[in-house]
């Protein structure tokens, strides 16, 4: 099964639940008042977002297009239009920090990253800095076996920026290409995760200039504007270059892919549409707005 299917399976909740009923409603060719308040009705429960949706109804009233539905389409794809291409260094090793609250799927996302690297015939260093949890350094060490990287971990509770410098030693002396590091997620105490990345970030870049060259925030699409609320957390924290959305399939609010996208003005880069390997793909707008109005 191609990804487009993987795609449209994935938001089969959410179609059913809301963005059926806006097809059914824009194809009936008029825009009025009254549907106007029924679209509004249901973009904001598929949590659109009510900023959002309400300039995109406010752009459908003003035009008055011939055909709503395609125009909708159209708007909602001008929001997601980001470039999605990762921002690596033509020389290795590239470094990817992977951020976001424990739970997202945060290191499912690193093995996930790790995985299509090789694919690509890239050697991978995966870093266990999230050195708080004695089962991310063993789901990683499991990860690492399975997809064929190598993982640099400490003892639980050592210093996680210890660990990120380790990795990127390795990388730098055995000629590896990429260094993808597991980072904590305790957003309850704030100022100590803060302080906890800025140091990974700035050991890292001591060793190599630039680095990280990406810093992707791992969000689950079940936690709706919740993950919104952390992802404004995260970007103050720390300079978010992508996003990665996982879950999707378990949510009927898909819709707060869009929220993410214009309210944070960031790239989504990755999505996660289930469990299997063909399931996390790089982000793509036009196939996630086609799966979305599918009939």
């Amino acid at each position: 099964m191609g990804f487009f299917n993987a795609l449209k399976k994935g938001l089969q909740k959410t179609r059913k639940g809301f963005f059926g009923k806006v097809v059914s409603i824009l194809k009936r060719g008029k825009v009025d008042e009254e549907t106007l308040e029924e679209l509004e009705e249901i973009l904001i429960s598929a949590d659109v977002g009510v900023e959002t949706t309400l300039e995109l109804l406010e752009d459908l009233r003003r035009e008055k297009p011939d055909d709503p539905l395609g125009f909708l389409k159209e708007k909602i794809l001008e929001i997601l239009n980001f470039k999605t291409d990762l921002n690596l260094p033509e020389i290795p090793p590239s470094v990817i920090s992977v951020v976001g609250v424990n739970g997202s799927g945060k290191t499912t996302t690193c093995a996930k990253l790790a995985r299509i690297f090789i694919g690509d015939g890239k050697s991978v260093v995966l870093a266990a800095a999230d050195t708080f949890r004695a089962a991310a350094i063993e789901q990683l060490k499991f990860w690492g076996e399975k997809v064929g990287a190598t993982v640099i971990s400490h003892q639980e509770g050592s210093d996680p920026a210890a660990v990120a410098f380790d990795a990127v030693k390795h990388a730098k002396a055995r000629g590896k290409d990429v260094v993808i590091i597991d980072t904590a997620g305790r957003l309850h105490n704030k100022k100590n995760l803060m302080e906890e990345l800025r140091k990974i970030h700035r050991v890292v870049n001591k060793e190599i200039k630039g680095a990280p060259h990406e810093v992707l925030l791992v969000l689950d699409a079940t936690t709706g504007q919740n993950g919104l609320v952390q992802a404004k957390i995260f970007k103050d924290i720390v300079d978010v270059t992508g996003i990665v959305i996982t879950k999707l399939d378990g949510t009927a609010k898909g819709g707060i892919v869009i929220a993410i996208a214009k309210e944070l003005g960031i790239p989504i880069k990755f999505i996660g549409v289930g469990e299997k390997e063909e399931d996390f793909r790089q982000f793509n707008a036009e196939e996630f707005v086609e799966a979305l109005f599918a009939e």
